[in-house]
């Protein structure tokens, strides 16, 4: 029940799917949960839940996109929970679905900036705060799609490949400062965005589901656990590594 006690833990895109799993572990195991996102409603509702439990938790509206907003947020987090230890970079669009010849310049710049640049901004901000702290832990979640390819969504896979690469170039830049970037690479999660990409794209869960080895999609906590590990004590010697939660999807 303890295993982030003591720790500011900032979760992006943290009202919904994943994030939200997330932050409702990161609580129970006794951290102190910032939660970002851009739907109040829900994630006003998830601090309240939290607090009621007796978690220390509050909501910021906050487009990862927007780095004054970012480091306003980060800032007032620090302040009121006394630091920042964890940073979950989980904020993430699917973006449109078409193909290289096909995209739009904006369809295009509306993914890296909120795959790509809003893990920059959370990171650059986040970091200082680390520092201060004597160390600390970022997870970044990347995809399957960030460590093999598929025919579909070009501009996703290519922000998540570009996760994973600032998630290892950060580990060794910051090692000194104890601070350890890791990234997450999970299969197919039934959460908003992949049920919402399914629909685009004419897919089926169960189709889906097939794809991996293990013959079905994963559930948000099996995610919610390895962040819970990479943001504990429990990985202090693991920096600069893939922690794929997929399946068996990337075992091919």
């Amino acid at each position: 029940m303890n295993r982030v006690k003591g720790k500011t833990c900032i979760v992006t895109g943290a009202a919904l799917g994943i994030g939200r799993a997330c932050a409702e572990r990161l609580a129970e195991e006794g951290g102190a949960v910032a939660l970002f996102d851009l739907h109040d409603a829900e994630g006003e509702a998830l601090a309240a839940a939290l607090r009621a439990k007796g978690a220390r938790a509050r909501y910021w509206h906050v487009d990862v996109s927007n780095e004054a907003r970012v480091k306003a947020a980060i800032d007032e987090a620090a302040a009121e929970f006394g630091g920042v230890h964890v940073l979950v970079n989980n904020a993430g669009i699917s973006g449109s679905i078409k193909l290289t010849h096909e995209i739009t310049e904006a369809e295009w710049d509306q993914v890296q900036a909120v795959n790509v640049k809003g893990v920059l901004f959370c990171a650059k901000h986040a970091i200082p705060h680390m520092k201060k702290a004597g160390g600390g832990s970022i997870i970044n979640l990347s995809s399957i799609y960030g460590l093999v390819g598929a025919p579909d969504v070009p501009a996703y896979h290519a922000s998540k490949g570009a996760v994973r690469l600032m998630s290892k170039t950060d580990a060794l830049c910051y090692a000194a400062d104890r601070i350890r970037v890791n990234s997450v690479h999970p299969g197919f999660i039934w959460t908003p965005m992949v049920e919402h990409h399914l629909q685009a794209s004419g897919a089926t869960r169960e189709a889906v589901g097939s794809l991996h080895p293990l013959g079905h999609m994963g559930e948000v906590d099996d995610i919610a656990w390895g962040i819970v590990y990479l943001a504990s004590d429990e990985s202090k010697f693991v920096t600069g590594a893939e922690l794929a939660i997929d399946g068996g999807y990337t075992a091919r």
